[in-house]
């Protein structure tokens, strides 16, 4: 099964279900961070900022673009020796040792959990050979991410000049990293079992971020602390389909300050049904048929007032070619908050329809005279 000649339906405004109102609430007033952001996650809206365009150092929430970075370079399962060098460094500790043997997915344990700066670099060199290309790929990745506020010079964390981030990137980065299946099973864990040494032995990890373990619904992120950043801290957390993400930068009281961030976002925020019914049918060429398409239920979390600007768009082909297959994704449903895409939901056969072997090059052939070459 092909595709050809993709359409795009006209923008209509979505039939939301009725949700209760949602309860009011004030802002916070007293967070103690210099820097601060809470935004939802899906859509990105912005629920509560405090200098979230200042540039400040990030202690150890550097640690997300390591294990992120560490997880796009994939082998996690593949044993090899730190590198002697890398592990020599000041701060927090996974505990290698020379000689040990580890895995990139035992040492993402290390990084997010109690914050090993050892593991950050152990994971630096093995991803790219050496501490500065790994570097150099942090920035890089941080550009492809439309991070324009943010530059990186070690994988720890570890203060140095010229190594910043703004609360609002860093939310961003969240956002992309809490995506990946990966990342957002290993933050989420209180403690962990890994395997490394030399020989390799089981030992067990735990999480220094006590927001899994003090408010409800909490799902990760990372804590941060040096003595020029202060105390820093990313959280995650999810109620009722919603998700939203905290950022704190230089913060005197950081757990009280999520708890107040979190606690007013939910309040500001609902999960909505979204209409995933779709009457279009999509020709398959050369039978004289077409299939009906189908889209799994979802939701959309929105605050009250974003509903009338949410719409949805149709991605579909014209027609396609070939045997399509019940369940054959054939094209997908754009939801839009002022014209931006926040949401694409797939759009899948509801049939199945079978082209005899001889046809497709009858349908070539046609379709080349009409000027239509795949």
């Amino acid at each position: 099964m092909k595709l050809a000649l993709r359409i795009t339906a006209a923008l209509a405004v979505l039939a939301l279900g009725v949700i209760p109102g949602l309860r009011a609430a004030a802002a916070p007033e007293d967070i103690s961070a210099v820097s601060a952001i809470l935004i939802e996650a899906q859509t990105g809206t912005v629920l509560y900022e405090k200098n979230p365009d200042e540039r400040r150092a990030m202690a150890s929430t550097t640690k997300i673009m390591t294990a992120l970075l560490t997880i796009e370079a994939g082998d996690l399962d593949r044993e090899f020796t730190v590198d002697p060098l890398a592990i020599r460094v000041e701060g927090t500790s996974m505990g290698l040792r020379e000689g040990d043997r580890v895995s990139r997915r035992d040492l993402l344990y290390g990084i997010l959990l109690p914050s090993g700066n050892d593991a950050a670099n152990a994971a630096a060199v093995s991803v790219s050979g050496s501490i500065p290309a790994f570097v150099r790929l942090m920035n890089s990745r941080a550009q492809e991410l439309g991070l324009s506020d943010t530059h990186f010079v070690t994988p720890s964390g570890l203060d140095a000049e010229g190594h910043y981030t703004t609360a609002r990137d860093l939310a961003k980065l969240t956002v992309f990293a809490m995506k990946d299946e990966t990342f957002r099973s290993v933050v989420s864990c209180s403690s962990a079992e890994v395997e490394f040494g030399d020989p390799p032995y089981k030992r067990t990890l735990y999480n220094s971020n006590k927001m899994l373990r003090r408010y409800d619904g909490a799902i990760g992120v990372k804590t941060g602390f040096t003595d020029n950043a202060r105390r820093c801290l990313v959280s995650a957390a999810e109620r009722d389909g919603v998700t939203l993400i905290a950022v704190t930068l230089n913060a005197g009281d950081d757990w009280n300050d999520h708890t107040k961030m979190l606690d007013y976002g939910f309040t500001q925020v609902r999960a909505f049904p979204l209409g995933v019914d779709c009457s279009y049918r999509v020709a398959v060429a050369g039978t004289g048929q077409s299939v009906g398409v189908y889209a799994h239920k979802a939701t959309i979390a929105l605050l009250e007032g974003q509903r009338s600007s949410l719409t949805r768009r149709v991605m579909l082909p014209s027609f396609v070619y070939g045997t399509v297959e019940k369940g054959d994704r054939l094209g997908e449903l754009q939801f839009l908050l002022d014209g931006e895409v926040i949401l694409e939901c797939p759009l899948f056969a509801d049939s199945t329809v079978e082209v005899a072997e001889q046809q497709p090059g009858i349908l070539r052939e046609l379709l080349g005279r009409l000027g239509v070459y795949l």
